[in-house]
């Protein structure tokens, strides 16, 4: 009797603590303080320096050509995301023009990458605005699926960009989006 007693209790603590484990199991945090940005990424990626790129960089250490950046632009006088426009037309000025640096876009020009907006939507968070952009980018070699989340504060534009290959989405889709809306700046 005894026995069934601890038995059932066991399994409802472990029933409880399985019930209380966070959403984002398997993310570790980046913080930039001197910024002023954090997000989620993803255990077993790496940080890697790109010269003249990004102003951070992680990659994943089995699927290499997995990573998530971070862009940091600046914005004439005191604009706010609206100011520049839609979510829509946010995401797709990031991906042609003049939102970021050529060798920071999502598709520069003459790289050989097009870059289709999938979706855009905006979200608050903290009282800051934040637009979510989908992708599909196609490159010579491959197809690819991008998430961005773009934010401003203090006269920057911050962009997170998480990139994989189409092949990989369905199975890094939930994490990717963790990840992207876990970015805030601040």
């Amino acid at each position: 009797m005894i026995k069934r007693i601890v038995t059932m209790l066991l399994v409802v603590l472990s029933l409880t603590l399985t019930s209380c484990v966070s959403n984002v199991v398997g993310l570790k945090s980046h913080i930039d303080t001197g910024d002023g940005y954090q997000f989620l990424y993803p255990n077993g990626w790496l940080p890697i320096a790109v010269p003249n790129g990004p102003d951070v960089v992680f990659r994943d250490l089995i699927q290499q050509t997995e990573n998530v950046s971070v862009v940091i632009s600046p914005v004439a006088g005191d604009k706010t995301l609206a100011d520049l426009g839609t979510p829509s037309e946010v995401g797709y000025k990031l991906s042609k023009n003049a939102l970021a640096k050529p060798s920071k876009r999502i598709a520069p020009a003459d790289s050989g990458r097009e870059a289709e907006l999938i979706n855009a939507e905006s979200r608050e968070s903290r009282s800051k605005n934040y637009y979510l952009l989908e992708y599909a980018v196609k490159l010579p070699n491959q197809q690819r699926h991008n998430l961005a989340s773009v934010a401003i504060s203090r006269g920057k534009l911050f962009t997170l960009n998480i990139s994989t290959t189409e092949e990989r989405w369905p199975k890094v889709k939930a994490a990717f989006e963790k990840v992207v809306k876990s970015f805030s700046v601040y």
